[in-house]
């Protein structure tokens, strides 16, 4: 496919140590002890193993509970996964080459799909990462005590905890390489484009938890049920109405900082800090009524997410410790690979706010909080037919 090998491309594959003319079809097969270092397989491993037991606990809860908020969830965030990404693969083909570029170039892993530019990791982060980030806020009872709005920024501000942690540390490791005079990811924060770190962390999640639960999750909690065709389109219009707002939410910054990287660079910070300055008090407010019992959410519970996030935490911070070495070898934030470093201050920052929200779930009241059993004032509603 040397018709798709933009000249910009081909040069980010050849950094990373494959060659983007013989990047095969639309899946490939490698083997995973032949990829560019040993991180890639187990950060691979990792992310595929957890979107399958997400995909698994959504099947199972919608069989027994009759909540099908985390299939709706899962395959939405699998929805918007294939709205965004393809035309950020091949800017010529979707006609997005004069405003989009070239943005990256992710390494090949071992399962791969479009010709070298979709790993099969990048198709489970999506379904996984928005599993964790949404079902923590859920098991805090944001949603419920707060509504659709503020549970989603609190979405948003975990998700960004969790994927920073993981965003940080790809560029230096050879998951993906960015082009660095690409304006869409301008300015950078360290090794990481500030539009990635604002964007895709924070608001992506934000929109498609503010999609899922308004659609779905808060009709759930009242006690409602879904037929199977009502969950089919519910779904891919949460999988495209996300992606419309992933075009809004960021528009402060793109249409006020169109002229200036250092404007731009400012609106974006200033949205990450107004999601955080929200979302904070929000968390911990709910956790201490839960905590100290005067909350009249109803118990929820997910253990499969308390178990993932900690194995999920534990591995991304084993992969930092390999990094440390060649990270504090850095000169002028690069190492003597070659490879650029990102910002260890704030992935610690991220560190500390995961495990803060994982440790919270583990401290609150639990429950199967089957769908249909409460509602949101605390009152009995009519059971979901099977």
């Amino acid at each position: 496919m040397s018709d798709l090998c933009s000249p910009t491309f081909e040069d980010l594959a050849t950094r990373l140590g494959f060659s983007c003319d013989e990047a095969g079809g639309l899946v490939e097969f490698r083997n995973p002890g032949a990829l560019e270092n040993w991180t890639l397989p187990v950060l691979e491993f990792t992310i595929v193993l957890g979107a399958v037991l997400a995909l698994v606990y959504a099947i199972l809860r919608l069989r027994r509970h009759g909540d099908p908020t985390n299939l709706v969830l899962w395959f939405g965030a699998t929805a918007f996964l294939f709205v965004i990404e393809p035309p950020i693969y091949f800017p010529a083909t979707f006609g997005t080459e004069e405003y989009l570029g070239t943005m990256f170039a992710h390494n090949v892993f071992t399962v791969e799909f479009l010709w070298g530019r979709l790993p099969l990791y990048i198709v489970a982060i999506y379904p996984l990462m928005a599993t964790l980030a949404f079902e923590i806020v859920r098991m805090l009872g944001v949603f419920r005590r707060y509504g659709v709005f503020l549970g989603a920024v609190c979405v948003g501000f975990v998700h960004h905890a969790f994927y920073e942690m993981f965003d940080q540390l790809g560029p230096q490791l050879r998951w993906w390489e960015w082009t660095l005079d690409n304006k869409v990811n301008l300015p950078f924060f360290d090794s990481v484009p500030l539009p990635s770190v604002v964007v895709f962390a924070a608001l992506w999640p934000m929109s498609l938890a503010l999609c899922v639960q308004f659609f779905v999750g808060r009709h759930v909690d009242d006690g409602r049920h879904f037929s199977g065709l009502g969950l089919v389109w519910r779904t891919i219009v949460v999988g495209l109405a996300a992606s419309v707002g992933v075009f809004v939410l960021p528009l402060p910054a793109t249409v006020f900082g169109m002229g200036s990287d250092t404007v731009r660079g400012v609106l974006y910070a200033a949205e990450l800090v107004a999601v955080t300055v929200v979302a904070i008090p929000l968390l911990y407010k709910q956790w201490s009524r839960l905590r100290a019992g005067t909350s009249d959410v109803p118990a929820y519970s997910n253990d499969f997410v308390r178990i993932y996030s900690i194995v999920y935490i534990a591995v991304l911070g084993v992969l930092w410790l390999s990094a440390l070495p060649d990270f504090f070898g850095a000169v002028d934030g690069v190492t003597s690979n070659g490879d650029p470093i990102g910002s260890l201050w704030y992935t610690i920052a991220c560190f500390a706010v995961a495990i803060a929200c994982v440790a919270a779930t583990f401290t609150v009241p639990r429950g199967t909080a089957e769908a249909g059993t409460v509602r949101a004032d605390g009152q009995p509603s009519a059971t979901p037919t099977a």
